[in-house]
C-alpha cells in the first residue's frame, strides 16, 4: 500500500499520449505506464470484498490480470473513460475467480440490501462508535448471510452471485452460462428462497431460545 500511494497521477494530455503511443505505436514502455498508474484500481475493486489475508492477495492478482486485459483491450478513441471500463474489467476477473473457486461465501461490500434503496452491504459493517453487543450481533448476522449463501448449490450461487454482486443482466448471464434465460431466473428464485430460509429458520431457533 505504501508504494502505491507513490504512484503519480498522470494528466490527462500525459495520459492520451501513452494511449496513442500504446495503442498506435505499440510502445510497451506507456503500456506498463499505464497499467502502473491504474494499479491502484484494482486495489480498490479487491478490497470490496472481506476476504482472509491469503485470499486478498489472490483477487489483487486475478484484478490485476483484468487490469491488463483491460489496457490491452481499451479503444482509446471512443471517449470512454478507462477508469470506468478498467473497473467492469477488473472486478469480472474477480467474479470469475471467486465463482470458479467456490469462494462465494464472501461478501462483496457493495451490494445492495434488498428493499433498502441506496443501502450497502459496507454500510452495515460494524460501526466503531456503536456498543459491544451491537457489534457482536452485526457480525453474527454478517457470518450467518455468507454461510447461508455458502450452502447454496453451485448453479444457485453463480446466479445469485453473478445477477447480485456482477450486476450481470439476465440475459447475459444465461448466455455466459449456457442456460436458458427460464432457467437462470428459476434458479434466481430457488437461492433467494433457500437463503431466506436459512435466515427464518435461524430467526426462530434464536427466539425460541429466548
Amino acid at each position: 500500500m505504501a508504494e502505491l500511494k507513490k504512484v503519480r497521477l498522470l494528466d490527462p494530455e500525459e495520459e492520451r499520449r501513452l494511449w496513442e503511443d500504446y495503442k498506435q505505436k505499440g510502445s510497451l514502455a506507456s503500456r506498463g505506464v499505464l497499467i502502473e498508474h491504474y494499479q491502484p484500481l484494482v486495489f480498490k475493486v479487491a478490497l470490496k470484498w472481506r476476504a482472509d489475508e491469503g485470499g486478498l492477495m489472490d483477487l489483487i492478482q486475478e484484478g490485476t490480470v483484468g487490469l491488463i486485459e483491460a489496457v490491452e483491450n481499451y479503444d482509446h478513441g471512443r471517449g470512454v473513460a478507462f477508469s470506468l471500463y478498467a473497473f467492469h474489467r477488473i472486478r469480472g476477473r474477480i467474479m470469475n475467480y471467486i465463482a470458479r473457486e467456490g469462494k462465494l461465501n464472501w461478501v462483496y461490500m457493495d451490494s445492495p440490501i434488498a428493499d433498502e434503496p441506496g443501502l450497502t452491504l459496507g454500510d452495515c459493517l460494524v460501526d466503531q462508535e456503536c456498543e459491544i453487543a451491537v457489534q457482536a450481533e452485526q457480525n453474527f448476522l454478517m457470518e450467518q448471510v455468507k454461510a447461508a449463501m455458502g450452502r447454496l448449490p453451485a448453479n444457485e450461487q453463480v446466479v445469485l452471485c453473478g445477477m447480485y454482486l456482477e450486476e450481470q443482466e439476465p440475459k447475459q448471464l444465461a448466455q455466459s452460462l449456457d442456460m436458458s434465460l427460464s432457467h437462470i431466473y428459476r434458479l434466481q428464485k430457488q437461492g433467494i428462497r433457500r437463503v431466506r430460509g436459512m435466515l427464518s429458520k435461524l430467526m426462530q431457533d434464536m427466539k425460541n431460545s429466548w
